[in-house]
């Protein structure tokens, strides 16, 4: 599978970060996509999940700010984060994984917050 991410970039404090990241290859049998991030010095956290059947997950720190979907053949997912903040910039991987448990990542999406 390939993963290529689209968004990202500098956004403005209060602004909302929009991401998108595409699926090709072996589709047919993605389970769950989603984002995580990382910022410098610490460890990689859920932002988003979205299963095929619709199921969301997301996490602590976004919650209430974030919105994510997908398309309907399952191979695109979409992030919308609100009123971005400083903690919020790093870089954001994309990832599926597949119902046999296997999963993959994107290369991260830097994203930076300016106040």
């Amino acid at each position: 599978v390939q993963l290529q991410a689209s968004g990202g970039g500098l956004v403005q404090a209060g602004a909302s970060l929009r991401l998108s990241c595409v699926a090709s290859g072996i589709i047919s049998s993605i389970n769950v996509m989603g984002w995580y991030r990382q910022a410098p010095g610490k460890q990689r956290e859920l932002v988003a999940t979205i299963t095929s059947g619709g199921r969301i997950r997301s996490g602590d720190s976004v919650q209430g700010r974030v919105t994510i979907s997908n398309n309907n053949v399952k191979n695109r997912v979409y992030l919308q984060l609100d009123r971005m903040e400083p903690e919020d910039a790093g870089n954001y991987y994309c990832n599926v994984e597949y119902a046999s448990g296997i999963s993959a990542w994107g290369k991260g999406t830097l994203v930076t917050v300016s106040s």
